[in-house]
């Protein structure tokens, strides 16, 4: 197999893990990476659909104590009967809505001035609710309730337009909802495993046709990188938000969104068609 195309898969399965879910956007990041290397074409996209399996995986792994009391606790235990609604309640809008606008946000959204003010304007947003005075009234997983859930689900739905940032949506969303930093960037990891998942497979099948044996290698070397990446990045970010504010991330976005721009007005990236 080509060692370069390797590297390449390599590369995004890196960026896919450190961007997923850090609230800067990883859609943005593998369309400029994925332009800038020349790995942009159909396969590319089957690619980068597939390799959201190892950063899921990630999370899985790392909170798999709690998965698994809450799997062993249905039915019989009332706080893994009360996460369990509350990731139903917060994956619904995002279903409901996904599954209606998919198609026409593929073919309206995916543009870099899109992309850019969808960076730029979260940056803002990030800023604004650092700077608020934030009073949180759930300092804990287990006292969310199925409101609380199907707020930051509203917010998660955000995320459809491309540049948002899933983990954005649902870590300042969760915050402006009420809950404390911590609480909500672990319910966004939680909520991060029935959304991706239900994401990935929706995608895989829409693009079946595109999959090929040929590139099990391309896909299984950005799937470990990504599940490598995002481990380290989840636990870095969870010791992050116990001592600090997202600010750093919110100018992060703007550059980047500045950034996105200048690729597209200088031809830098090839924006006339969805690489994603």
């Amino acid at each position: 197999m080509d060692i370069l195309l390797l590297f390449k898969a390599l590369l995004l399965g890196v960026i896919e893990g450190l961007t997923e879910f850090l609230p800067i956007s990883s859609t943005g990041h593998l369309i400029v990476a994925g332009d800038l290397i020349g790995f942009n074409d159909e396969r590319a996209s089957v690619f980068k659909i597939a390799i959201q399996f190892g950063a899921i995986l990630a999370i899985c792994g790392i909170y798999r104590e709690r998965i698994t009391s809450v799997i062993r606790g249905l039915g019989r235990d009332p706080a893994a009967n009360r996460l369990t609604l509350n990731l139903i309640a917060g994956f619904l809008p995002a279903m409901v809505l996904g599954v209606l606008l998919h198609k026409t946000i593929k073919t309206l959204l995916f543009n870099p001035i899109t992309v850019a003010s969808a960076l730029i304007i979260g940056g803002f947003v990030i800023l604004w609710a650092e700077r608020r005075q934030h009073v949180a009234t759930v300092q804990d997983i287990d006292e969310l309730t199925w409101r609380d859930a199907l707020k930051v689900g509203f917010c998660q739905a955000l995320a459809m337009i491309p540049g948002t940032s899933r983990s954005g949506a649902t870590i300042i969303g969760g915050m402006f909802c009420g809950l404390s930093r911590s609480t909500a960037t672990q319910f966004s990891f939680f909520l991060a495993i029935p959304t991706m998942a239900a994401a990935t497979v929706y995608d895989l099948y829409k693009n079946r046709a595109l999959l090929s044996a040929d590139d099990l290698g391309l896909i299984l070397v950005g799937f470990v990188a990504a599940f490598i990446a995002a481990w380290f990045t989840v636990k870095a970010l969870i010791a992050f938000v116990s001592r600090h504010a997202f600010t750093p991330f919110a100018y992060y976005r703007i550059a980047f969104g500045l950034l996105v721009l200048a690729s597209w007005h200088f031809g830098w990236v090839d924006w006339s068609t969805p690489n994603w």
